[in-house]
């Protein structure tokens, strides 16, 4: 494998404007291809918008949904990827031909579609059906992988990818800023974001402390670090419907640390170059050749009746979601 280099990006996406969503996509996938980047890679639900979905019908998720690969937006983020020469990963509502809706996110060159990943533990929607198989495909000969957001938390889904062989795992999300069970978690008053150029500090303190970045640092490094991957990670900055999120989208090394990151309020990129050497540098390769699951494959295997519930979604009261 050759040093490959990988964008990720941060926009304040518009729910259920497309035309708007991808016209930000080409400006910062051009921004990132005049940079050098070879990848680039966007939020979850990034063409179609994301929060705004919790209060649609199922016609109406319907309206906004599209097929995979024959939908105007994958024809789209085609055409950007040509013009630009350039990876794109991005992420929409996807449907088929008997009406069920998913939460997909797809990757895109200049051929078409790459590879088309559906999220395995999806919310915001009573409408959606989970995704049931991993993805695993190559992009300039590494091996690649997508988890959507919550299907991070799970982390025997980050295990799994590896050991199927990816090195580098995109992990869209629309995160943080939202309540929840754990200390110091909330939403963050939009009234901040309108005052940001006057007052930039105050911003800063909430989306760097137990709302924001700083529940992230908790266990996004350690995906990163336990199975020797890179990590990709995307969130959006700015208002999500009515909710604020901040961004901080960056891209992790093997070893756990973040190698680039957008520390900006605006639509904005951070680069970064990955190498192979550090596939094998880091203590996760080891780890992973140290293993002994006669001792707990049976113990992580045993049944199990899935059982997802999501605070935010009722402002402070469990939702259960189906599986």
């Amino acid at each position: 494998m050759e040093n490959l280099k990988i964008a990720t990006a941060q926009f304040e996406n518009k729910g259920g404007n497309k035309v708007y969503n991808l016209s930000v996509i080409k400006l910062l996938a051009a921004k990132a291809a005049a940079k050098g980047a070879q990848v680039v890679a966007f939020h979850e639900c990034s063409v179609t918008g994301y929060t705004f979905a919790r209060k649609l019908t199922k016609q109406q998720m319907l309206d906004v949904a599209e097929f995979i690969p024959n939908g105007p937006s994958i024809k789209r983020l085609t055409e950007i990827a040509a013009e630009l020469d350039i990876v794109i990963l991005a992420g929409l509502f996807e449907k088929d031909a008997d009406d069920n809706l998913y939460k997909a996110h797809v990757c895109v060159d200049k051929n078409g579609l790459v590879a088309k990943y559906r999220k395995l533990h999806p919310f915001i929607n009573p409408h959606l059906t989970p995704g049931n198989e991993y993805v695993v495909f190559d992009i300039k000969g590494w091996k690649c992988s997508i988890l959507i957001c919550y299907d991070n938390n799970i982390i025997e889904n980050v295990r799994a990818v590896k050991l199927l062989g990816a090195d580098i795992v995109f992990m869209p999300h629309v995160t943080m800023c939202t309540p929840s069970t754990r200390p110091g978690a909330g939403f963050v008053d939009p009234i901040l974001w309108q005052n940001r150029e006057a007052d930039p500090t105050t911003l800063r303190q909430e989306f760097d402390g137990l709302k924001g970045r700083a529940w992230l640092m908790k266990w996004l490094p350690a995906r990163a670090y336990d199975n020797g991957i890179y990590a990709v990670f995307s969130n959006p900055i700015g208002m999500d419907d009515d909710q604020l999120k901040n961004g901080c989208s960056m891209i992790l090394d093997p070893f756990g640390d973040i190698i680039a990151e957008c520390r900006t309020f605006d639509d904005d990129i951070a680069v970064a170059t990955i190498t192979p050497d550090k596939l094998t540098m880091a203590g996760g390769y080891r780890y992973i050749k140290a293993r002994r699951p006669n001792l707990y494959g049976g113990v992580i295997s045993q049944p199990h009746k899935p059982e997802q519930t999501v605070v935010w979604l009722d402002e402070g009261e469990g939702v259960k979601i189906k599986q």
